[in-house]
């Protein structure tokens, strides 16, 4: 009689199940496309004869939907197939993207039919972005989830670093036509993969409304789920009003405007895989504190540019801010996925997916209120002290430090 043949478990482990390396395949897939369309996209405004107004009208527009439709979105999840609902949100993004490229191939395009496509865009996401959470759960063992979590982020990083580049380069060649076509093309690439994982729908007796309730009542009862979703609300906002809208305005004053901009950000995408990898390696206990306490790194690009610091300090503070944003994404999303049951894990998800997106908006409209007051590198030091002081709050709640792993 033979000895069973057993396999050491190694960082890489998730992705000996088939179904797990499907999943990745069809993020990274989609992120090759997703990395380009952002610069497509403002190109395509532009080049219609658009300025600063009509490109806020566009990301405007993308953004409502995921924040009002988030939430109906994670109840789907909860009582659908998650793989299903995957798959149609990534076909409804490619049909938005096709029609969007030919518009702007065509020279058809305007503002109003830009921000038509990015709101149906805007859907997809709502309704994908729950499910996503809990797919990964239902596809390895509890014991890997971190290792699943780093693995389904780390080439999406390496994506992010390079996407630009080549979206660049495209667009300048070829125009934004190709890079959106090119979007168009990976959605629906991704979504013929996620169609083969066929993952079983939840059998449930109760309604939607009825769920919603429930979901809700849950969230509520778990105080280190809607403190955490609290402090991140306020942590996203000040990092985007402290580093992405007002970074490039300080970079432009008081360093050498685009290419030092570039450099920072080029920094903070290095930091976001070196993150990736060290979640691959550390296995924290304690995944919430450690989710909390790596988070507060974004607070060190701003205050470097706030107090107006040398632009190598910038740099290293943008690469430590990377890191410690991907280590606490993926110990969130492990402490998430441990400690939320999976037929929970849609709704209470989706409510922490409401809390990040309504920071873009208020992040933004706070700035631009207190842009009126105070000097630029004033305000992104009072955005880096937001992001220490909702990290202090968050840290003196007694139910973070008991969210450890299972």
């Amino acid at each position: 009689m033979k000895a069973a043949v057993t396999h050491p478990v190694t960082s890489l482990t998730p992705l000996r199940v088939a179904a797990f390396r499907r999943f990745v395949l069809a993020n990274l897939v989609s992120t090759t496309g997703s990395a380009m369309a952002p610069l497509a996209l403002a190109y395509a405004v532009i080049g219609q004869g658009g300025g600063a107004g009509s490109l806020g009208v566009v990301l405007a527009t993308n953004s409502v939907p995921t924040i009002v439709f988030t939430v109906a979105g994670g109840v789907l999840a909860d009582r659908l197939s998650r793989s299903r609902i995957l798959f149609l949100g990534n076909l409804l993004s490619a049909a938005a993207q096709a029609t969007l490229a030919v518009l702007v191939a065509t020279h058809h395009a305007t503002t109003m039919s830009i921000a038509a496509c990015g709101f149906v865009s805007g859907i997809a996401v709502a309704f994908t972005a729950p499910a996503a959470t809990g797919v990964v759960g239902q596809l390895v063992a509890a014991e890997h989830l971190q290792q699943a979590n780093a693995l389904v982020r780390l080439p999406n990083n390496a994506v992010k670093v390079l996407g630009p580049v080549v979206g660049g380069v495209i667009v300048a060649v070829g125009g934004p036509a190709w890079a959106l076509s090119w979007d168009a093309f990976t959605f629906l690439v991704a979504a013929l993969l996620l169609l083969g994982l066929r993952l079983d729908a939840p059998v449930t007796t109760s309604s939607a409304l009825a769920d919603l309730r429930a979901g809700w009542a849950g969230f509520r009862a778990r105080t280190w789920l809607w403190t955490y979703t609290a402090a991140g609300t306020v942590v996203v906002a000040a990092w985007l009003a402290g580093f992405q809208l007002l970074g490039p305005v300080v970079a432009t004053e008081h360093y050498s405007g685009a290419r030092s901009w570039g450099l920072v950000q080029g920094a903070f995408a290095f930091g976001l895989l070196a993150g990736t990898v060290v979640c691959l390696r550390w296995r924290p206990h304690r995944l919430l504190t450690v989710a909390v306490i790596t988070g507060s790194g974004l607070c060190l690009p701003p205050a470097a540019l706030g107090t107006g610091l040398d632009l190598p300090w910038v740099l290293l503070g943008a690469v430590l801010a990377g890191i410690g944003l991907d280590v606490a994404i993926v110990a969130w999303n492990t402490a998430l996925q441990q400690h939320v049951p999976q037929a929970e894990l849609g709704r209470l998800s989706s409510f922490n997916c409401v809390g990040e997106r309504v920071a873009i908006p208020l992040g933004y409209l706070v700035t631009a209120l207190a842009a009126h007051a105070w000097a630029d590198r004033t305000v992104v030091l009072v955005c880096a002290g937001a992001i220490v002081a909702a990290t202090i709050l968050n840290l003196c709640v007694r139910d973070v430090y008991r969210v450890n792993r299972v």
